[in-house]
């Protein structure tokens, strides 16, 4: 009877695992999945990076394309590359589960570079040689687009791994790939990215009998069409002062968007005549849990939207800050040359670097400072990313000017063949601080969204995140556009040729921009209200109420 009572105390009650039974502890789970989703983490970050960190120069150098169409391409890449997640949420919550959607896109993944891999490698499929300038040279027409308490603690350091291992395959990208690509060619360059995605879902498939499956629990957005719809079409109703039709909610009722709580009244639509049996059609009624759950998601959205501009800023690290490293002096020594591409090495330095700076430093400070336990919130965290990604552009607008003047005084702004005879190290301040925004930004968004997002919603909430990423390279191609189109004259901002563009002042719409976002996501921070203070302040109600009663 006691072996019994154990095993049964060591399954699990809401997972599985690869044979449709109960998940034991023992023997699923743990840090030994959760390597293997490391794993293939490291591979597909250092796959996604090995291409766009250094796609700007094969789209200018080997397709001739211009700089502003080159960063257009880049950014839309990494745009759409995360702007899929939601797409990736969606079929992982409804009908694949996240196991399968992980290996199936991973394959598809693979495939895709695998492809690349084989454009780099035949002749037809890219223009001829020829010099940068020449009116000869002919351009690409086409391109490629939680209940146990002690697992509850292993994930928060899950997630810091996490993040620590993107950040690693980040750094091999930059640096071995990238000086791969440059030195050997892009065969080997993309060859060696599909074969790391390959290797990275090889590992992934084999911890399937240590992971442990949950069971689909539906689309949130369809949750959230539910409550709107249901709230739109009893719209005429009026909200009683106690709205109780649960006996045990599991959230407190709060007391914003209340136009959402018209969804959760019963009205007679919904009882059969002749007897009062409720009908419970999603579309017509909801719970006062649901409807709370959306109300959560909706708080979130000005943060959400305020965050859009920092990826913004980042992505002229990938793009137009590659292209300055490619005219300036990148000589180390009589034999070695950094690629243009490898600077970005500095950005994820600058983050490994601050993470555990901020750890040491920054935190003991704040808790003493705001009396938190955590140090700095994760809205503040996300507010000093803002504000170091807009130094990021001020510096680099400067640097921009300095690089410009230094074109002029040796008359080779005609030449953009010539390298300049200014370093390129004068560029790693603006990658440093672009890094240590992204550190702070990053971990901030994510513990942000992971902690506020209702607990059915995470994998939705992961997706709005990495949307954020998305959005802001796409707003980056859209300004890119803009300002070529209205400034593409005889003095264009953003010319082929940067010797003779006004890149600066594109920098500097981007600090400015800044500016204003920052105004207004403090705006938006002010306004918040953590999930944990609304529920400990409903909690105190209910407590004064008891008490109350009791006198």
């Amino acid at each position: 009877m006691a072996l019994e009572v154990s095993q049964v105390d060591t399954s699990l009650r809401d997972a599985w695992d690869n044979k449709g039974c109960a998940a034991k502890r023992s023997t699923t789970g743990g840090w030994t999945s959760a390597a293997m989703i490391l794993g293939v983490e490291a591979c597909e970050r250092l796959t996604t990076l090995g291409i766009a960190v250094n796609l700007v120069t094969y789209l200018t150098s080997t397709m001739h394309l211009g700089n502003a169409i080159s960063a257009n391409i880049v950014t839309n890449f990494v745009g759409t590359s995360y702007i899929l997640c939601l797409l990736g949420g969606f079929f992982a919550d409804t009908f694949l589960g996240r196991y399968l959607t992980i290996a199936i896109f991973a394959t598809v993944q693979a495939i895709g570079v695998t492809i690349l891999s084989i454009s780099t490698i035949i002749p037809s499929l890219r223009p001829p040689k020829c010099k940068l300038g020449e009116p000869s040279c002919i351009a690409a027409s086409d391109q490629f687009d939680e209940t146990d308490k002690e697992e509850r603690t292993l994930m928060t350091n899950f997630f810091s791994w996490f993040f620590f291992f993107t950040s690693i395959g980040s750094l091999a990208a930059v640096t071995v790939f990238v000086y791969i690509q440059d030195k050997l060619g892009r065969p080997w360059g993309y060859g060696i990215c599909a074969c790391a995605i390959v290797i990275g879902l090889l590992v992934f498939l084999s911890g399937t009998k240590r992971y442990r499956f949950k069971k689909l629990s539906g689309s949130p957005l369809t949750q959230i069409a539910c409550v709107c719809i249901g709230a739109w079409r009893k719209r005429h109703m009026e909200i009683p002062l106690d709205l109780s039709q649960e006996n045990k909610p599991k959230l407190p009722h709060s007391k914003q968007f209340l136009f959402l709580d018209k969804a959760a009244l019963i009205d007679d639509k919904h009882e059969i005549s002749g007897s009062k049996t409720l009908v419970m059609n999603k579309w017509y009624l909801s719970t006062l849990t649901d409807v709370e759950e959306v109300k959560q998601v909706i708080k979130m959205l000005p943060i959400w939207a305020t965050t859009i501009m920092f990826w913004t800023i980042y992505a002229q690290m990938t793009t137009f800050s590659v292209s300055q490293a490619t005219t300036m002096n990148r000589q180390i020594g009589k034999s070695f040359k950094i690629p243009a591409a490898a600077l970005s090495a500095f950005s994820v330095g600058s983050i490994l670097i601050t993470v555990p700076l901020y750890d040491c430093i920054v935190t003991p400070v704040a808790q003493k400072i705001f009396k938190n336990p955590q140090g700095l919130t994760p809205l503040q965290r996300i507010g000093v990313g803002l504000v170091l990604s807009i130094l990021a552009m001020v510096v680099a607008a400067f640097i921009e000017i300095k690089r410009l003047n230094v074109a002029k005084s040796h008359d080779l702004v005609d030449d953009p063949t010539v390298l300049l005879p200014i370093s390129v190290f004068w560029l790693i301040p603006q990658f440093f601080f672009s890094g240590a925004g992204e550190a702070f930004t990053y971990t901030g968004q994510l513990d942000f969204f992971l902690r506020e997002c209702p607990k059915g919603m995470k994998t939705m909430s992961t997706g709005l995140f990495l949307c954020t990423l998305s959005l802001g390279f796409f707003l980056s191609s859209i300004l890119v556009t803009i300002v070529h189109k209205i400034t593409g004259g005889d003095e264009p901002w953003l010319a082929n040729n940067l010797n003779r563009g006004k890149l600066y002042n594109f920098y500097w719409l981007l600090a400015i921009m800044n500016v204003f976002n920052l105004g207004m996501y403090l705006l938006c921070a002010r306004w918040y209200e953590y999930k944990d203070k609304t529920q400990a302040e409903e909690g105190r109600v209910l407590e004064d109420a008891e008490l109350s009663c009791q006198a």
